[in-house]
């Protein structure tokens, strides 16, 4: 059954976004490699990026309970584009530079955290609630599908054929993305209380107010940043993995993320028939579970395919995981705080990342580099041991309510 005419043109906003993503996954860092030879002016790349999305997430979130979503969303996509465009003309005539590539992939951190948090705020008001994990799942192949199979290899060959080219062409997909998202009809913006606009720091405030008060929702926002330290753990140090304990080369470790991704995709295709039959609780906690035993088989294998197995059947547990997670929060969350939610929920996972960084490299150095996949494993148990409890608990509430 078909979630619609409006859902369609958001999700073909999705694809291209996503597309657009996919080509700079690989063009900014190769475009950085030639501008310098630098491996710490080439590594603040990410950190800076990651750093600007920290700092803004919140106030964003803010924004998005005052404003159009849909506006947000067309906006944010088309500076998006701009900014590529602009870096593109640049490069193209000698003129970039790495101060440029900066600021550019700064503002287009900012952007982003702004089009990401619209995007699950606007989702509800566009489907039916029975129908939130469908179209998640479906917006989750399409990014897996555009993020690691179709954008990477693309933007190493426009990269290869002309440095500005990667880029022009990710400032087109995300004008593209900004004309289907502004192309759907309706108004998306939150009612708001009568009286005077507070500031934005009391309207955060609020978001967060809300969610402690939540018992599932906080506790699954703090599962959500202590599973983001057990991702990050291991996955910061992956690539030493592959080449010292599994013994791959570059083309081979490239090929365990490509085969790794297509567990995302089956995680994707079975979430919704699944949470249907099950129910979120043995959904949830059960893919948190799955994600432990994974990264415990990584552990205990050297064997390049056996790493590639459970390297998918992780990133499988992932996909339903969080799909899981952001339709509970889109079904429970009233429309004029989803915005101040998702940021405060995000900010748990964003701290995840990066206490999980700096664990995963202690880790490795102090002993060895399987031990960060051992220490996830942990992690997930402990996950899977707070979820469960919580969602059967929602759960059996939400039936005798009914």
């Amino acid at each position: 059954m078909s979630l619609g005419r409006r859902y369609r043109r958001l999700w073909a906003g999705h694809a291209a976004s996503n597309f657009g993503d996919g080509i700079s996954y690989v063009a900014i860092p190769l475009l950085a490699t030639a501008l310098t030879t630098n491996p710490l002016l080439v590594a603040g790349l990410p950190m800076v990026y990651s750093a600007a999305k920290f700092l803004v997430v919140l106030p964003v979130g803010a924004v998005v309970d005052r404003m159009d979503r849909k506006k947000i969303l067309g906006v944010s996509n088309l500076g998006r584009s701009l900014l590529l465009a602009v870096l593109a003309v640049l490069v193209a005539t000698g003129t970039g530079s790495l101060p440029a590539l900066y600021v550019v992939f700064t503002l287009i951190g900012l952007l982003e955290t702004a089009s990401d948090n619209s995007a699950l705020a606007i989702l509800p008001s566009l489907v039916d609630s029975k129908d939130l994990d469908r179209a998640n799942s479906q917006i989750s192949a399409t990014q897996l599908v555009a993020d690691e199979f179709i954008g990477p290899p693309l933007g190493g060959l426009l990269f290869a054929a002309a440095m500005a080219l990667p880029l022009a062409t990710t400032a087109g997909a995300y004008a593209a993305a900004a004309f289907l998202f502004l192309g759907v009809v309706g108004t998306f913006r939150p009612g708001r209380r009568p009286g005077p606009r507070r500031s934005l720091h009391r309207e955060v405030a609020e978001g967060a107010t809300w969610l402690a008060r939540h018992p599932l929702l906080r506790s699954l926002a703090v599962i959500s940043g202590l599973a983001s330290i057990g991702y990050m753990m291991p996955f910061s140090i992956l690539v030493l993995f592959v080449q010292d304990v599994l013994g791959l080369g570059s083309a081979g470790y490239g090929i365990l993320l490509s085969v790794s991704a297509l567990g995302g995709l089956g995680g994707a295709a079975v979430v919704a028939p699944l949470r249907r039959r099950i129910g979120y609780g043995a959904t949830t906690a059960g893919s948190l579970l799955v994600g432990a035993a994974s990264l415990l088989a990584i552990f205990l294998t050297d064997v390049p395919w056996v790493a590639g197995l459970f390297l998918a059947t992780y990133i499988l547990h992932a996909v339903i995981f969080s799909i899981c997670v952001s339709s509970l929060r889109q079904r429970l969350v009233p429309d004029q705080l989803r915005g101040r939610v998702n940021a405060v929920s995000k900010l748990f996972g964003l701290a995840g990342l990066s206490v999980g960084a700096g664990l995963g490299g202690l880790l490795a150095t102090a002993f060895d580099l399987a031990v960060p996949f051992l220490a996830g494993t942990v992690v997930f148990i402990l996950c899977a041991a707070i979820a469960w409890p919580n969602l059967h608990r929602w759960e059996r509430a939400a039936t005798d309510h009914a």
